[in-house]
């Protein structure tokens, strides 16, 4: 079996997980299909972060599920999909606004702004988005169109 046919497979059991609210199986077969498709499949690992950040939404997770979106547009295969993934990721973030959890981004966030250190654009944002929700004033002259436009609606 290849990568991609066992990654398909991996997703019917998540989906099936998921739908018995088995999250803790749910996430685990999303983890293998991270882990799997990392190198090999990048549009499925791109999919297998955001089914992932949808779980830990479900959760009450919301830096998880920010962390995850991340990953997503940082590994995103192509523009089309970076574009869909800051839009997803900006979905998340203005759910984290509406419950008033914004807050909850203002630490631990180190490993990620790690992994996204060779993206400047990405690292850029993330790190005005942990400035914003520590409280602290932010900027968002020399972003990228979409994320400022992600900051700016946090920010109001």
């Amino acid at each position: 079996m290849n990568v991609r046919e066992r990654a398909l497979e991996l997703f019917r059991e998540a989906l099936e997980a998921e739908n018995r609210r088995d999250l803790e199986t749910t996430k685990r077969k999303l983890d293998d299909i991270m882990e799997l498709t990392r190198k090999d499949e990048p549009e499925l690992y791109f999919e297998a972060c955001f089914r992932m950040a949808d779980v830990f939404i479900q959760e009450d997770n919301y830096r998880g599920a920010v962390k995850c979106a991340i990953r997503g547009v940082y590994r995103a295969p192509n523009e089309e999909l970076r574009k869909l993934g800051i839009k997803m990721l900006g979905d998340i973030l203005f759910i984290l606004k509406s419950e008033n959890r914004l807050g909850e981004l203002a630490e631990n966030m180190e490993p990620t702004l790690g992994l996204v250190r060779s993206d400047t654009e990405l690292y850029a944002f993330v790190t005005l988005l942990v400035k914003l929700a520590r409280g602290e004033e932010v900027e968002t002259e020399g972003l990228p169109e979409e994320f400022g436009k992600i900051i700016e609606g946090l920010r109001g």
